[in-house]
């Protein structure tokens, strides 16, 4: 489907790209301490799921209305923008949990996987970034566009996966030695709200370029 030197570039700008600091690499770090190294990598698979969703909404078009239409562009940041400051606020408002409570719960890896998903979805610069970066390594000489819109965002998903999860692993295994200290728990719970808040406040301040 894809020469080996369309191929070799993509991965080359992929890896580039992902290794570049940004709001993925804050929230899944803000979860890992949070709730641990399982939350953290959960968060990475749902910023993922994200990143197919709009890798499918390129192919298909739609991320096209997002470049050419004012109101749905901000309609949709400030729903993505809005959801942060909620899921910021409620994490600033909780109070100082038990030893007992404290302890991660088997929902709270599926909360944040759901809350990532969402996150990512409602991003629409995530949108405009795929609708202008794909298409560059896109041949329709080489077979369906739409196959090879979804392969290249499989592949930047999977590269971006492994990576975060990595990432969650190391703050997340600092994180669950630290859990059941009363200071700790008080202090990831207000950086956790923060970075939230703050990753909403510079998704509301994206422009149209």
């Amino acid at each position: 489907m894809f020469d080996t030197s369309t191929l070799m570039t993509f991965l080359a700008a992929a890896i580039a790209i992902i290794l570049a600091p940004g709001p993925a690499q804050a929230l899944v770090f803000s979860r890992s301490i949070s709730d641990g190294k399982k939350s953290g990598i959960m968060t990475a698979f749902g910023l993922n799921v994200g990143t197919i969703f709009h890798s499918i909404a390129a192919a298909l078009g739609l991320s096209a209305i997002l470049a050419t239409s004012a109101l749905a562009f901000e309609t949709v940041k400030y729903l993505g923008a809005a959801y942060l400051i909620y899921l910021g606020i409620r994490e600033l408002r909780t109070r100082n949990l038990s030893h007992t409570q404290a302890v991660s719960s088997n929902a709270k890896p599926t909360q944040a996987f759901t809350k990532a998903v969402f996150t990512g979805v409602l991003n629409p610069k995530v949108a405009l970034f795929f609708l202008a970066f794909l298409p560059q390594f896109v041949d329709p000489q080489r077979g369906p566009v739409f196959l090879q819109f979804l392969a290249l965002g499989l592949i930047l998903a999977s590269l971006d996966t492994v990576y975060e999860s990595v990432l969650a692993v190391l703050v997340g295994s600092l994180s669950d030695r630290l859990l059941h200290n009363t200071r700790f728990t008080l202090w990831r719970q207000r950086m956790t709200g923060g970075i939230l808040i703050g990753l909403a406040a510079r998704l509301a301040l994206v422009q149209r370029e």
